[in-house]
Parts: C-alpha cells; structure tokens; sequence
C-alpha cells in the first residue's frame, strides 16, 4: 500500500521565512494527485519534502503508515522525475535506466527484466542503445520516467516534467503519462505543474496552493464548477473566471443578484439566509457569455477581439466598470471591435462570493 498522508507539515526556513503550514493532505493508493498555484506558492518545495530532499520542519510525512519525516531519501520508496532530464550522456539509455538497480547490487536477470518491461511500457525499445544525445526530447523524458519505473517505488514524484519541452512535445508525452498511469493503477503519483491543461487532464484530484497552504483540494470538475472561494475561481479556468460587484437584492418573495451599473438580475443564485443588500462579487466564466438580443447580463464596447479559430476573445468594459470583462463565445466573430454587444449567462452557472468565499448556491 502506498497511502500518503501528511499532517499538520510546515516548512521555514532558517532566516525565518515561512513558506508552508498547516498541510493536510491525504493521498489514497493509486491517485495521481497534482498539485498546482502560483510561482512561489510552495508546490516543488513540498514535493521536496515529501521526497525527503527538504527538511520537514513542522508535522509529519507518513508513507504507508510509517512515518518518514527522518527517513532518508533513499529508503522511502520514492522515486523522482525532474524538470531536467538529468542523463548521464555518456551512458546509454538502457544504463541509464538501470544504473540505479546496478548500484542496489541487483542481479543481471533483475536488471535485464526490469529494464525491458519499463522500455516496452514507455515505447524505448528501439532506443535502448542509443546515447541521450540521439534522442529528442520527448524521448529523453521518457527515459528519465522509465529510470524511475525500473526501481518499482511506492511513490512517482513528477517535479514540472513537461515544461522544457515544446506544445506539441508537451500534448505528446502528457499521453503518454496518461497511458502510464492507466498501465500502473496501483501506482501512487503526485505532480507538479503550473500548466492547467495538464492538472484538469491528468489529476484524479488537484491540490490548489496559495498563501502557504491549501486553497482547496478536489476533483478538477469539482474546482471548475464549485470553487470555495475567489483565488481559485480565478485560477483555475482560461481565460481567468470575470469577478463582477453587485448585491444581493429581493423581487417579490425571490432572492437575487443585482449587478452594479446596471444589468438584468440574476435569479435563483443565494439561499435566502443571505442578507438583502449584502455586497458581492459575481463570478462569470467568459465561456458561459452568450450573445443577447433582449434581457442582458451586461452590455459594452468591445475594446480588442482575439480570433482562435475555433472560439473568439472579447475584451470589453461593461456596466461602468474599470476592469475588462472577458467572453469567449464559439466560432468566428469578426468585425466586432467597436461595436456595442449584449451579453446574458446562464445562472445556474454563474458563482456568488462574499469577502473572498464561495455562498452557498441553489
């Protein structure tokens, strides 16, 4: 069993710079968990941590249930995959992949037999006796995956693994991560990334740091549809989630969102313990904007328009505000720079917060 747990972790440094606290995660047997944020929020520092490459200088790290705070690396069934390749170029892929079973004094059939299962797994057959030099970069991150696989750890640690490689490179080998741990379902995998195509495409849950700790564990449906509060409403969706102020007003017996400067209200979105007046950020993702002709959300001129082909950006001030809202409506849209556009949205899509958390929707 690989069940990761850790309680109550902390990590500061010795000039007094707290970086993490208070983390409490639990990681089931054959999850690959991601953990994402932003720069500095901590994610390869507690990756490290858990790898044992950082001191934890607060709670305890327990792997299988023993706990591992001073165990060394080595012995804790870990096995890590860098954002560099870290390949010995003078050494062939197939010693690459096994120099660490050779200095385990492994025997010749172990080493053989482990070796050609990870390079059918990882499609390095052909390639085993090329040197790294003659490998492209895909290539090369498969091999430092399969130099983990050989040493059959509990735990797959993957710090940034596809971030020195190009979008196509990176499309193609984040399958083939996704087909590994298809392979592996009793592998316990953790990530790091700051890539969100990567985090909703391959987490079973992902963990959202920020401000030293955890700003929500979860699903990535669950995150997209049911942030907790504003930081990952934002974070989590592109283009950014729209925050829009407003407040919470009654119509007839009926509990609804009215936006400042104007706009239609918005129906059935608070439980009615809300206060009337109380003020409030309403969160709309720019894919849940529809074009109106009668009854908008908002309207605006439309300040920059981006074509992507299959969907069109448009940047515009809405409803007196200073910031610029976003809608991503599909297909093409030319010609709008300029012009005047009626947006509306779906309610029962659109996210309620008051003093940065998440109220409570019908």
């Amino acid at each position: 069993m690989a069940d990761l747990k850790l309680t109550g972790v902390g990590k500061t440094y010795a000039s007094a710079v707290e970086v993490l606290k208070d983390i409490d995660l639990d990681i089931r047997t054959g999850e690959l968990i991601v953990f994402v944020g932003p720069s500095g929020c901590g994610k390869s520092t507690l990756l490290r941590m858990i790898a044992g490459l950082e001191k934890i200088t607060e709670g305890t790290l327990e792997i299988g249930g023993a706990v591992m705070n001073d165990v060394p690396p080595s012995q804790r069934g870990i096995a890590m995959v860098f954002q560099s390749y870290a390949l010995y170029p003078h050494m062939t892929v197939r010693d690459n992949m096994s120099f660490a079973l050779k200095i385990a004094k492994k025997s010749r059939a172990e080493i053989d037999e482990a070796v050609e299962k990870a390079a059918r797994i990882l499609q390095l057959t052909d390639y085993l006796d090329r040197l790294p030099k003659a490998l492209s970069g895909g290539q090369r991150q498969r091999v430092a995956i399969g130099r983990a696989i050989v040493r059959d750890p509990q735990v797959y640690l993957f710090d940034e693994p596809l971030s020195n490689l190009d979008a196509a490179l990176r499309v193609a080998t984040r399958l083939e991560i996704a087909q590994l741990k298809e392979s592996m379902p009793d592998s316990t995998m953790i990530y790091v990334t700051h890539d969100q195509v990567e985090a909703m495409t391959l987490a079973d849950k992902i963990v959202v740091l920020a401000d030293k700790g955890i700003a929500q564990v979860g699903s990535p449906l669950e995150l997209y549809e049911r942030p907790r509060n504003e930081f990952v409403a934002q974070f989590i969706g592109s283009p950014a989630m729209n925050l829009l102020p407003g407040r919470i007003i009654a119509v007839g017996d009926m509990t609804r969102i009215q936006l400042d400067g104007g706009g239609v209200a918005l129906a059935d979105l608070v439980t009615t313990e809300a206060q009337m007046g109380l003020s409030v950020n309403v969160g709309i993702r720019p894919e849940d904007f529809t074009l109106a002709e009668a009854h908008p959300v908002m309207e605006g001129t439309v300040g920059i328009v981006e074509a992507l082909g299959e969907v069109t950006l448009l940047y515009f001030t809405a409803n007196e505000g200073r910031e610029p809202v976003v809608a991503k409506l599909p297909g093409i849209h030319a010609g709008l720079r300029g012009q005047q556009v009626r947006l509306t949205a779906d309610p029962s899509k659109v996210q309620v917060f008051h003093q940065g958390l998440s109220l409570r929707v019908k």
